[in-house]
């Protein structure tokens, strides 16, 4: 018999109704009586575990099973029922339950709630949890949806080097990649470092961007982007700063700012719907454990027509919002997390894009206003 996936159940549960199934999956939990016993199963296809009720009367091994661990690995056979007035929709009636691997009785990752901090010393183990396992699904779709938005586009997506020679952004941030030997580096005549004797014949370094390698495919294919790890040396010990993280760039021939704008709001919106549509489940414990109101605003960033403002304008705004900011505003400045923060969820309460910035506080590259 074919094993059948807890999401199967709980998407097409009324197809399985009545039928003896198996499933394999891991002991959630696992409470029982002389008689009878309940167990949660979770087989890592969906969020939610199923239930499992075993009874001494159908078991030969019942004791057996009645002192199975959380985490340990079994499969079940027994007969899928639904329940449409208990809590769960359905359950399955085990008829024959075989441990397939145990667990040791210290397992760490117990039916409670575990903080942050807790799950990053045992981050073997942390996708099991709900919080990471829910993180991890959804970054999954959050992927898988990044390319369907852009391959309906028509973009062509772009494998751009993770070790090249060339700084991107210019800001000196780059982790360096050597098989030099670092107690007895080769030198030069003037003491530095002797690249030359390296790998590459040169100095190389983790990508920072794949920018420069996308706008050089931009001119043969139009429009592209490139979706990957990224890496930058950045010594900043913030929330809003990691070493290592991915970034989507896309590059686009024969197109305005506009464009640009229009890509970006269609890319969120696409991405928010496709996930809430296929994980509810996931987005309900967000909403619920981690972050409440999510949904909430999840909702009216895919409702709402993202608003469109210029340097100027944003800055006039927040001069006369008689709000105290840690950072003065005057014209000239890089607006900070504060002043976009204030801009977007006081004043108009959407997405903002802020455009036609002064050239002196952005990139050599950007293009000048005609």
């Amino acid at each position: 018999m074919r094993d059948v996936e807890i999401k199967s159940l709980y998407r097409s549960g009324e197809a399985y109704a009545d039928s003896e199934i198996t499933v394999r999956g891991w002991v959630r939990t696992n409470r029982g009586s002389n008689k009878f016993g309940f167990i949660e199963l979770n087989d890592g296809s969906f969020f939610k575990s199923v239930q499992v009720v075993y009874e001494a009367e159908f078991l030969d091994n019942f004791e057996e099973i009645s002192k199975a661990p959380i985490a340990a690995a079994l499969k079940v056979t027994g007969l899928f029922v639904l329940t449409p007035e208990a809590k769960q929709p359905f359950e399955i009636k085990a008829r024959e339950v075989v441990i397939e691997a145990g667990s040791d009785s210290d397992y760490p990752l117990q039916k409670k709630r575990h903080s942050m901090e807790f799950l990053r010393e045992i981050a073997h183990l942390r996708p099991r949890s709900n919080t990471f396992s829910a993180v991890f699904r959804v970054r999954s779709m959050v992927a898988y949806a990044i390319h369907k938005f852009f391959q309906e586009k028509g973009f062509v997506y772009v494998h751009t080097p993770i070790i090249t020679a060339s700084d991107c952004e210019g800001a000196g941030e780059m982790f360096k990649v050597t098989t030099l030997d670092m107690g007895d580096l080769p030198k030069t005549s003037d003491g530095s470092v002797d690249y030359s004797e390296d790998f590459f014949g040169k100095e190389a370094g983790l990508t920072v961007s794949g920018q420069l390698e996308a706008e050089t495919f931009a001119l043969a294919f139009r429009n592209v982007y490139t979706f990957g790890p990224t890496f930058r040396a950045e010594n900043s010990n913030t929330a809003r700063h990691a070493s290592e993280f991915w970034m989507i760039e896309p590059e686009m021939a024969f197109a305005e700012l506009s464009d640009d704008m229009d890509v970006a709001e269609d890319m969120i919106k696409y991405i928010i719907n496709y996930v809430m549509e296929n994980a509810p489940e996931e987005m309900e414990f967000f909403n619920k454990f981690v972050d409440r109101g999510l949904l909430d605003r999840l909702q009216n960033i895919v409702s709402s027509d993202f608003e469109r403002i210029t340097y100027t304008e944003a800055v006039e705004m927040l001069r006369k919002s008689g709000e105290k900011f840690q950072y003065p505003v005057e014209w000239g400045i890089d607006l900070q997390t504060e002043h976009e923060r204030y801009i977007t969820e006081k004043i108009y309460k959407k997405p903002v894009f802020v455009t036609d910035y002064p050239k002196e506080i952005k990139a050599f590259y950007m293009r000048l206003n005609d």
